[in-house]
């Protein structure tokens, strides 16, 4: 069974509808279709920007160190990770 479709509703002004409508028919798409298109592309483009890290190489050699210096013993992270441990372990009162 195919997945429901969701809908999106907006409005806009006759210039800009007329513009969207005479850039869809150029484009050889629907109004829907190019509208669609347009926002997938802008919608990429925008997490991207935010969702990814571009370090210059003094910057990722400054993280590849701390990643490797991640092997050192943490004794707070050991201590919480047995409190954890031991409250999992509990019995409930299911």
């Amino acid at each position: 069974m195919p997945a429901a479709l969701e809908r999106i509703d907006l409005r806009t002004s006759a210039e800009t509808k007329a513009l969207i409508a005479r850039a869809a028919a150029t484009a050889g798409m629907s109004v829907s279709a190019f509208l669609l298109s347009a926002a997938q592309a802008r919608a990429k483009a925008v997490l991207s920007e935010v969702e990814s890290l571009a370090l210059s190489p003094r910057d990722w050699e400054a993280f590849v160190t701390a990643l490797d210096s991640l092997d050192q013993p943490r004794p707070k992270l050991a201590a919480a990770m047995a409190r954890y441990r031991a409250w999992r372990s509990e019995p409930t009162d299911a």
